[in-house]
């Protein structure tokens, strides 16, 4: 895709002070996502505890913000899939600070559980050898699998087909119009979001169908309930 990890690294060596090494790393995030896995990525708010007040406060500027350190930043373009390590650079340097949002719909799905349902789920999927995408832990207790693209639009559809359509499950699916806070990006002042399951040069551009997941989540949910 135009350059390597040992290239995107190199983005440090050039840059000196914590100040200039912390731009420099979510530099080398953005242009990680850009280059290597082909997505798009979002600039996005942060959130902040504001002094006095017991909650966060969003970089936004707007004091009714509803999301606070959790949407994209409205003035700040994307940064699209493809993008060269320098034009990434450029750009993420136009907004230090911002958060690493993904825009879900394009690349992938996500399929959205509890944290241990996640945790447990994804053993099995492991000891069954079934393909799996990239997973994300967010610091708000969820479980986030990658899936192929379509899977928001298909998900009544197949969980109808697996009669699962009437059971109660904490499970959910990100689709087109929503953003996905990155690794390892804060998501809304609760703490960094971590992967469970890194992105590899297979799975980012090729996500499992959520139909292949979706069984095995909703089954772990459905007991986990119980």
């Amino acid at each position: 895709m135009g350059f390597t990890i040992g290239g995107i690294r190199g983005i440090r060596d050039k840059q000196s002070g914590p100040r200039r090494r912390g731009r420099a790393s979510d530099c080398t995030t953005v242009a990680e996502y850009t280059g290597l896995w082909g997505w798009d990525v979002v600039p996005g708010a942060r959130a902040a505890r504001a002094s006095g007040s017991g909650r966060n406060e969003c970089s936004c500027g707007d004091v009714r913000c509803p999301a606070p350190g959790a949407h994209p930043l409205a003035f700040a373009p994307p940064v699209p899939a493809g993008a060269t390590l320098d034009d990434a650079v450029a750009a993420w340097s136009e907004v230090p600070g911002a958060a690493v949002l993904l825009p879900v719909g394009r690349s992938f799905d996500v399929l959205e559980v509890a944290e241990r349902v996640g945790r447990r789920a994804l053993v099995r999927l492991e000891r069954m050898g079934l393909p799996l995408g990239p997973v994300a832990a967010t610091p708000h207790g969820r479980t986030q699998f990658f899936v192929a693209p379509g899977a928001a639009a298909e998900l009544p559809a197949l969980l109808y087909r697996m009669g699962w359509d009437d059971a109660d499950l904490d499970l959910r699916c990100l689709g087109p119009g929503d953003h996905l806070t990155a690794p390892p990006s804060d998501l809304g002042g609760l703490g960094p979001v971590r992967w469970l399951r890194p992105p590899s040069l297979d799975t980012a551009a090729r996500p499992p169908e959520a139909r292949l997941l979706l069984g095995t989540l909703a089954y772990v949910c459905h007991r986990s309930a119980r």
